[in-house]
């Protein structure tokens, strides 16, 4: 099992859904995140005042899938996600060493289905 964690821009979150949902990956958490990468922010004047801006929106989403799903997973997530430029985002896979259902007590791969 893993878990798969995916920093992506905002404007790209319904084509990265659209490009999970075509892979048959349904189960998901999307966080709206702030965060600076190699774009490094930029600067905007307000009132005359110049303000440098580095934390940047973004959203964040995160996937548990079984071990035959994370390569599908992360070409759905890059090719949903990918505009060729700086700020794009980044995909991290983590081990998940357990997972258990709630409502039924379900452990380990069945329990994320």
């Amino acid at each position: 099992m893993k878990l798969i964690v995916a920093m992506i821009q905002p404007h790209k979150l319904n084509d990265v859904k659209q490009a999970l949902f075509d892979a048959e990956v349904y189960k998901m958490t999307v966080t709206n995140a702030l965060g600076a990468g190699e774009q490094k922010g930029y600067t905007e004047a307000y009132r005359g005042v110049i303000h440098t801006i580095n934390l940047l929106h973004k959203v964040k989403i995160e996937i548990a899938v079984n071990e035959d799903f994370v390569e599908p997973t992360i070409a759905a997530i890059t090719e949903g996600a990918k505009t060729g430029n700086i700020g794009d985002g980044k995909i991290f896979v983590f081990d998940l060493p357990e997972c258990v259902r709630i409502r039924t007590g379900e452990r380990g791969e069945s329990a994320i289905g």
